[in-house]
C-alpha cells in the first residue's frame, strides 16, 4: 500500500479499510473520554464545564457584577472555545444552575431554570446567569500564570487546560458521564468535610482511608435523603474507588389525631424526578401493589411536600415505608466509580485519598507558580525602583541631560550605570513624580517589595512553606463553607434500613383483621368483613349460592383445591370486598374454565392433608407443600384420563374411614395411606369396579362419627366391625348412614347445616 496522486490533483492514500477504521474508532473513543466524559482530577470539571467558567469571567460575570444574558454566555462558548451544539452548551450552564442538582452551584441564574419535577428551563434569551463565589475560587489566580494555556480550536484566542481549583470541585459536585468503554459516577460531598480531610492528609501524608473518613462520611446530596448504607461498604467503595450507597428519602410519621396518621416525605433521592415518582407510586395503587397505601398526595410548594396516606391507622408506618421503598425510587442506589483523568491526562480509578492528593499537589504548584510569577514582577519592579532611587540622588543632572543631550537614554545608561528598564522607566516619569514626597513613597515601596521578595523565596524554596500556603488557603475555604452556613451544612443524614426483609411477605403488609372468605357454587369470590358463622342468607348471583366459608384473617393464605388436581394459592388481602357478588376467583387464579373447586381452607403449614380422586386414588401431603407460588396454580394430584379430584380433607387422628358409592364401608389406620409430595396416590378401596364416595379421618379413641343433611350428629359404636386392610372392599355401611353417601355435607348443604347446628 502507498499513496499517490490522482491526475485531478487530489492526494489518495490507499489502506486496509480495517486499519482506517479502527484508527479512526481509536480517535473518537479517546476524544469522548478525554473531552467529553471524563472530568479532570484536579479541578473537576469536563472542558465544557471549564469553557463555560472561563467565558463567563472573561465576561466579567463576577458574584458581583450584573447579570448578562445566558444566550451571550453560550454564545461565547460556542464561537470561541467549544464548537459545539448551543443546546447542549446551555443545559450544561442550567445544571451548574440549578440548586437541585448541584451541591455547590457554579452559576447563579435568573429566570426559570427548570425545577426537580423535570421540567426543563426556559430558552436561554430570556434567563441571565454569573459566577458564584464557588465557581470564582475555581478561577482564582487564573492570572498569575498559575495554570498553562492552549490555543482555541481556531487559533484565534488561548484558553486554560486546567483551572486553579482553589475549591475542591471533583468531591464537592460530583461528576457522572459516560465514554467509549468507560464510565464516571462520582456523587457529591460536602466541602467543609473534604478540606478537613485535605488538611489532615497536609498533616500527615501517610494518612490512610480509614482515617480520612472520619472527615468524610460519605456523599452529601443536594437534595438530601437519608444514606442507608454499611460503613464497612462505604469503607470499601473510598477504599477502591468503586462501589454504591443506598439513599432513602427522608420521612416523618404527622399525628393527624384520634389515632390518624400520614407519612409526609420531605426529601427525595438525589436525580429523582419528583412528578415521575409520584406517577409511578400511583400505577402501583392502581395494580394493588401497595396495599397499604390508600392514596399519594403532592403538597410541595418550595420545599418537598409528600404525603402518603395509609389504609388503615392499624398499619405500622415503617411497614409502609419499607413495602414504597422497595417498589419506587424513594429509595435509589447512586453508584461510586471514581474514573477520572489524572494530571497525565490517563484515565484511572482511584481512591479517595489518591483523589485528595492529586488536588492538594495541584494546590501546591498553582501557590508555587503564582509565587514565582509575583517574584518576577516584584524583582521587576524593584529594579525600576533602584532606577528611580538613583535619579533622586542626583535629579539636576538627570534633568540636564534628559534637556540638552541628543541621545538621552544612553547618556544616562554611561551616567548612572542604568539598566535599559531603568533608564526607559525615567525617561516615562511625570514630572510631579519629581516633588520631595514621591521619593520618600518609592523608598517605601522598596522596603515592601523587598520584604515581600524574601517570603516569595521561602516559599518557593521551602516545601513546607508551599504545604502551609496550601493549608491555609484550604482554611478558608472550609471557613466559608463551614457546617454552621445555610450553604456548608451537611444535608443528607445517615441511617440505617430497618430489619425488616426486602422480599417480605404481603402478610407483613397488611392489616391485621378477621374476615370470612366466602366461595360460591359458580366460582365468586369475596371477603366479608368480621368472623360470620351464617352465610347461606347472603346474596347471591341468580341461580347460585354458597359453596365455602372460611374465617380467617387479612393475613392469611388461603388454598383452593379444583377438580383438575392443583392446588391454588389465594392471598386473603386481595379478595374484593364483601359489597356486591365479589369477583370471578378466575381473575386471582388461573383456573381451567373445566375445572371447579372443591376445597378452600386457611394455610397452616403444619397441617397434613388427604387427597383422593374418583379412580380411587388418594396420599396424603403436607400443606406446606402445596402452597402454588403462581396464578396457574400447583399440580398435586396427578389424575387418570376420565377421573377427577373428588376431596381435600385435613388428615387428623390415627383411623381412616372410606364410603365407596357401592354404599361399603371401610376403616383402616390412616398410616396405610402414605405419605407424598405429588403423584397419582395409591389405591384406598377394593372390590370390582368400586368407586369412592367421600373419606374422613378420625382419633380411634374417639369413635367414628357423621352428619346428615339437618346437623344431626351420629356416632357408630362398633366401627371395628368394619376395620380391615387399605384397599380391601369393605362391608355395608350400617342402617341410617346418610343416603348422600357422605360423612358431611359439602358445599352449601354443609354451611346450613352448620348454621343449625351453630
Amino acid at each position: 500500500m502507498g499513496d499517490h496522486f490522482d491526475p485531478d490533483g487530489g492526494h489518495i492514500i490507499e489502506e486496509k479499510f480495517e486499519d482506517a477504521l479502527s484508527r479512526r474508532y481509536l480517535a473518537y473513543a479517546l476524544s469522548t473520554i478525554t473531552q467529553r466524559a471524563l472530568p479532570d482530577a484536579r479541578d473537576g470539571l469536563k472542558p465544557v464545564h471549564r469553557r463555560l467558567l472561563y467565558a463567563m469571567r472573561e465576561l466579567k460575570l463576577n458574584p458581583d457584577q450584573a447579570f448578562k444574558k445566558s444566550a451571550r454566555v453560550v454564545g461565547d462558548v460556542i464561537g470561541k472555545y467549544h464548537p459545539h451544539g448551543d443546546q447542549s452548551v446551555y443545559e450544561a450552564l442550567v445544571r451548574l444552575a440549578q440548586d437541585f442538582a448541584s451541591r455547590y452551584p457554579l452559576v447563579e441564574g435568573q429566570g426559570n431554570f427548570g425545577n426537580i419535577d423535570g421540567d426543563g428551563a426556559a430558552a436561554m434569551r430570556y434567563t441571565e446567569a454569573r459566577l458564584t463565589k464557588a465557581a470564582e475560587l475555581l478561577l482564582r489566580d487564573i492570572e498569575h500564570g498559575t495554570v498553562d494555556f492552549e490555543e482555541t480550536y481556531d487559533g484565534s484566542e488561548n484558553e486554560p487546560l486546567v483551572l486553579p481549583g482553589a475549591f475542591p470541585n471533583l468531591l464537592a459536585n460530583g461528576s457522572t458521564g459516560i465514554a467509549v468503554g468507560m464510565a464516571t459516577s462520582i456523587p457529591p460531598h460536602n466541602v467543609a468535610e473534604i478540606c478537613a480531610a485535605a488538611l489532615a492528609l497536609i498533616d500527615n501524608p501517610e494518612t490512610e482511608t480509614d482515617a480520612l473518613l472520619k472527615h468524610v462520611k460519605g456523599p452529601d446530596f443536594p437534595t438530601g435523603g437519608t444514606i442507608v448504607e454499611s460503613p464497612e461498604s462505604i469503607r470499601e467503595a473510598y477504599e477502591t474507588g468503586r462501589g454504591g450507597f443506598r439513599v432513602r428519602a427522608r420521612w416523618e410519621k404527622e399525628d393527624l389525631g384520634r389515632g390518624m396518621w400520614r407519612v409526609v416525605i420531605t426529601e427525595i433521592p438525589y436525580l429523582v424526578q419528583k412528578s415521575k415518582l409520584v406517577e409511578r407510586i400511583a400505577q402501583l395503587m392502581d395494580a394493588k401493589k401497595l396495599p397499604l397505601l390508600d392514596d399519594v398526595l403532592d403538597e410541595s410548594a418550595e420545599d418537598i411536600r409528600l404525603v402518603l396516606e395509609p389504609k388503615s391507622k392499624l398499619v405500622d408506618p415503617e411497614m409502609l415505608m419499607e413495602s414504597v421503598f422497595k417498589l419506587t425510587d424513594l429509595e435509589t442506589r447512586i453508584s461510586l466509580n471514581m474514573n477520572v483523568l489524572d494530571p497525565t491526562g490517563t484515565p484511572r480509578v482511584i481512591g479517595l485519598k489518591e483523589v485528595l492528593q492529586i488536588w492538594l499537589e495541584h494546590r501546591r504548584e498553582v501557590a508555587v507558580r503564582r509565587a514565582e510569577t509575583r517574584l518576577a514582577k516584584v524583582e521587576d519592579r524593584l529594579e525600576v525602583l533602584a532606577g528611580y532611587l538613583i535619579v533622586y540622588a542626583d535629579l539636576d543632572e538627570v534633568i540636564r541631560i534628559i534637556r540638552f543631550e541628543d541621545e538621552p537614554k544612553a547618556k544616562l545608561i554611561e551616567t548612572f550605570s542604568l539598566t535599559e528598564r531603568q533608564a526607559e522607566a525615567i525617561l516615562n516619569m511625570r514630572l510631579r513624580a519629581l516633588r520631595k514626597l514621591e521619593e520618600l513613597e518609592i523608598r517605601k515601596e522598596d522596603e515592601a517589595l523587598r520584604a515581600e521578595r524574601k517570603v516569595l523565596k521561602e516559599l518557593i524554596g521551602s516545601t513546607e512553606r508551599q504545604w502551609e500556603k496550601v493549608g491555609q488557603e484550604i482554611g478558608e475555604v472550609a471557613d466559608y463553607y463551614a457546617q454552621s452556613t445555610p450553604l456548608g451544612r451537611r444535608r443528607s443524614a445517615f441511617g440505617e434500613a430497618p430489619d425488616i426483609a426486602g422480599d417480605a411477605p404481603i402478610e407483613a403488609f397488611v392489616v391485621r383483621e378477621p374476615i370470612t372468605a366466602v366461595l360460591s357454587e359458580k366460582g365468586w369470590v369475596r371477603a366479608l368483613k368480621g368472623h360470620i358463622n351464617d352465610v347461606t342468607e347472603l346474596k347471591f348471583k341468580e341461580g347460585d349460592r354458597s359453596a365455602f366459608a372460611v374465617k380467617c384473617e387479612t393475613t392469611d393464605k388461603l388454598l383452593m383445591f379444583a377438580t383438575d388436581g392443583k392446588f391454588y394459592t389465594l392471598e386473603a388481602s386481595r379478595l374484593p370486598g364483601g359489597r356486591g357478588h365479589g369477583e370471578p376467583v378466575r381473575l386471582h387464579v388461573d383456573l381451567p374454565e373445566d375445572a371447579a373447586p372443591i376445597g378452600l381452607f386457611k394455610y397452616d403449614p403444619e397441617r397434613t392433608l388427604l387427597v383422593a380422586s374418583t379412580g380411587n386414588t388418594g396420599f396424603r401431603i403436607q400443606e406446606k407443600d402445596c402452597v402454588a407460588m403462581k396464578k396457574g396454580g400447583k399440580q398435586i394430584l396427578n389424575l387418570m384420563a376420565g377421573d377427577e379430584a373428588l376431596l381435600c380433607i385435613p388428615a387428623m387422628g390415627d383411623t381412616c374411614a372410606l364410603i365407596g358409592e357401592n354404599k361399603k364401608l371401610l376403616v383402616f389406620p390412616l398410616e396405610e395411606i402414605p405419605r407424598m409430595s405429588r403423584g397419582k396416590g395409591v389405591r384406598l378401596m377394593g372390590g370390582k369396579g368400586a368407586r369412592l364416595a367421600d373419606a374422613t379421618t378420625f382419633a380411634a379413641e374417639e369413635g367414628l362419627t357423621w352428619l346428615d343433611g339437618a346437623g344431626r350428629r351420629f356416632n357408630l359404636e362398633d366401627w371395628q366391625l368394619w376395620t380391615a386392610k387399605r384397599a380391601q372392599a369393605g362391608k355395608m355401611a350400617p342402617r341410617g348412614f346418610p343416603r348422600s353417601l357422605r360423612f358431611a355435607p359439602r358445599g352449601s348443604e354443609f354451611l346450613a347445616s352448620q348454621a343449625k347446628a351453630e
